[in-house]
């Protein structure tokens, strides 16, 4: 039984400004896509990678990953107009020994190895797990510019990715919300919109989602630092 790792990436990444999708911007001169997919290219809990691309972007990243001949399989799947479209059409593309899926966000290229393997691990165990970290600023519920309330943050965590899944238990939720209409924020969102429970491990503030421009200065400091990690001693 395999593990499948989606990464969408059909996104347009409106936030970042100017006419790139933010995954294909440049960082030290690889695309984010590209410094994301090697993290899972180099997991151990990983058996094949699935891409989400626009049509559009197909040629184009095929080109970038024809270029990194990754160790593991990364496949290409035309994406669709939202996260939740992308990922199903990538299930739909499932091979059927996949027993674990796992998604993650494209622009988060700083996951650690070892967080992959805990969230698989857990996934395997309870057929649902995310990766979160709680909220270190007070929390408050709004309506316009009203506060209407205080949340305690002892019940509030901020979900990351990856977030993994039995394949059965996903492809049914995934099925489910578009037979409804449901469109959730996450996959986690999809499984709990179904009352199945998740499962939630401490994340890594390091783990930023590359959003907006000024991520950038703080994701070259990481790809920095990790060059600094791997370089032999003098």
């Amino acid at each position: 039984m395999r593990v499948l790792a989606i990464i969408p990436a059909a996104g347009m990444g409106l936030r970042m400004g100017g006419g790139t999708p933010k995954q294909f911007l440049s960082l030290e001169g690889v695309p984010i896509f590209v410094h994301t997919l090697r993290k899972f290219a180099a997991s151990d809990a990983i058996d094949e990678i699935f891409l989400g691309l626009r049509v559009e972007d197909m040629e184009r990243g095929l080109t970038e990953v024809n270029h990194e001949r990754f160790s593991k399989p990364v496949r290409l799947v035309p994406g669709g107009a939202s996260r939740q479209e992308t990922v199903a059409r990538c299930l739909a593309e499932a091979p059927t020994t996949t027993e674990i899926v796992v998604v993650h966000d494209a622009v988060r290229p700083f996951i650690e190895l070892d967080m992959i393997r805990q969230v698989v691990e857990a996934a395997r165990k309870g057929g649902a797990a995310i990766l979160g970290i709680l909220s270190v600023d007070t929390v408050k519920q709004v309506e316009r510019q009203t506060i209407l309330g205080t949340i305690p943050r002892e019940r509030i965590a901020l979900a990351q990715t990856p977030q993994a899944f039995r394949y059965n238990l996903l492809r049914e939720a995934v099925d489910r919300a578009q037979a409804e209409g449901f469109c959730g924020t996450d996959e986690s969102s999809l499984l709990e919109h179904q009352g199945h429970n998740v499962t939630i491990l401490m994340g890594s503030d390091r783990n930023i989602k590359i959003t907006k421009p000024s991520d950038l200065p703080l994701a070259r400091l990481y790809i920095a630092q990790e060059r600094e990690s791997i370089q032999p001693d003098a």
